[in-house]
């Protein structure tokens, strides 16, 4: 089976698929994340992060400017 990148709008507590596909890659790392274990996003960058640890880092990123 080929992995095809999932296309979504990240909303509040949730997130709407666009394009369905297996998974979404991450804003800082480019790690693919699996949709079923997406659980961090951005809503105001509508980013996905593959863990706590990129969402704080991109976040001090931003701190930082």
């Amino acid at each position: 089976m080929t992995k095809k990148l999932a296309k979504i709008k990240y909303l509040p507590n949730n997130f709407q698929i666009i394009e369905p596909g297996d998974y979404v890659e991450c804003a800082v790392s480019g790690k693919q994340i699996i949709l079923e274990n997406l659980n961090y996003w951005s809503v105001e960058f509508q980013e996905p992060y593959y863990s706590y640890k990129e969402a704080f880092k991109k976040k001090e990123g931003l701190n930082k400017k």
